[in-house]
């Protein structure tokens, strides 16, 4: 019974090709702008988690200034304002794990005939497991090598790839020129990726903290840094921390209260966080514009089915007449309300896939389809041609078969 229904459906569908896909065009779209909305948002939901993952966990960053000089004040992070000995004291908090102080500057690299300026970080052994940044090959250098200032290097896989090309050679071992002064590479870095803000971890060279301030940038006050990262134990001490590092800061720095610190504070994870929360947003807000017409095509659908209805007005009524119940008229009108609504949800699904493979070939853009956006997709559409289907199916099943038989 129920297949000789579908039978029926599938051959009133095909007796008006034209009405029924015009009809269906409203459903293909609706289904298509979701899968590739969600696939945008989702892309970009999923780089953002990845940018956050390479920073590190529980993140501070405490950086130098900005105090007033003569009136001005200066740059956050120009003014050295904070030193080694600050690190030190921060590492004696409690709820922290991890301390780096660290300087950076810009150098030119040379290997044979390359050459790359990136950026350099000077900074102290414990910085890779306060970022959580692992080697891919080689080894770290130690605190011994911070304390003789040795002239050894970390690399970033973009630095690697712009010095030694595609040659294979292994930069374990090899002497670069740093500022023109030779530097043996103990190891390189694994691929952190970009920052949120769109900069290259991975252009990056890691050298010891006293290696950078003797021998690299040259430094006015023995010690100071221009930040000391700060890993905390966890999300749950996050704010006790801070309000321990700008009291111990203003503490040691004679800062009266009230006063301006020549510091400031940063919570990494709290920026993160809300970067993700604006990714997740942003997703959500995709799918539910493009949801929008998927709306459009259910109305769509519902005022075909009453234009269907009045034009087989006699052919109920003849099916009435024959023993036809109800209910077989009803189902009979809902089955061709899902089946117009499910295929028109499988086209646009085909088209959502392949317009997101096109948005990530043509703009390099980061675009997942997952499956759970596409159930999503294919209910919410077979949802909307069962709710807007059964008011012309009902009205059908409710003719007067005597009336349906008189109308011409």
């Amino acid at each position: 019974m129920f297949s000789a229904m579908l039978g029926e459906a599938w051959h009133a569908m095909g007796a008006n090709r034209l009405r029924t896909f015009l009809t269906m065009l409203g459903m293909v779209i609706g289904v298509g702008a979701v899968v590739l909305m969600m696939a945008i948002g989702q892309g970009a939901e999923a780089s953002v988690k990845r940018s956050i993952n390479a920073m590190g966990s529980h993140l501070f960053v405490v950086l130098s200034g900005p105090p007033r000089i003569g009136g001005a004040r200066s740059a956050t992070g120009n003014a050295p304002s904070l030193n080694v000995k600050d690190a030190n004291a921060i590492g004696e908090l409690d709820g922290v794990t991890g301390v780096a102080p660290v300087t950076t500057g810009k150098g030119q690299v040379v290997y044979a005939s390359n050459n790359w300026n990136t950026d350099i970080i000077g900074t102290t052994a414990s910085y890779l497991d306060v970022r959580s940044w692992n080697l891919t090959a080689g080894y770290a250098f130690l605190d011994s090598d911070t304390r003789s200032a040795t002239r050894v290097a970390l690399l970033g896989k973009t630095v690697v790839q712009n010095l030694f090309g595609d040659d294979d050679i292994d930069p374990v071992g090899k002497t670069i020129r740093i500022n023109q002064r030779p530097f043996v590479v103990l190891g390189v870095l694994e691929s952190k990726g970009q920052t949120l803000d769109g900069r290259d971890q991975d252009d990056t060279i890691i050298v010891p903290l006293t290696t950078a301030q003797r021998k690299l940038f040259g430094n006015q006050l023995p010690g100071s840094v221009r930040q000391i990262m700060v890993q905390a134990e966890s999300d749950a001490v996050m704010g006790m921390v801070e309000d321990a590092l700008n009291s111990l800061l203003n503490q040691r720095h004679n800062i009266r209260e009230g006063a301006d610190s020549d510091f400031s504070v940063r919570n990494l994870t709290a920026i993160a966080n809300s970067a993700a929360e604006t990714a997740r947003t942003m997703s959500l807000l995709l799918g539910a514009i493009a949801s929008v017409s998927l709306l459009v095509g259910g109305i769509g659908i519902m005022n075909i089915m009453l234009v269907s209805v009045t034009e087989r007005t006699r052919e109920i009524g003849v099916r009435m007449a024959i023993g036809a119940r109800e209910r077989d008229i009803l189902m009979q009108f809902l089955l061709e309300a899902i089946m117009i609504s499910t295929v028109g949800c499988l086209i646009g699904i085909v088209i959502g896939v392949a317009g997101a493979v096109l948005v990530s070939v043509f703009t390099q853009a980061e675009v997942i389809v997952s499956s759970q956006s596409v159930l999503i997709a294919f209910s919410v559409a077979v949802s909307i041609g069962i709710f807007f289907g059964f008011y012309p199916a009902r009205k059908a099943a409710r003719l007067n078969p005597i009336e349906a038989l008189r109308y011409q």
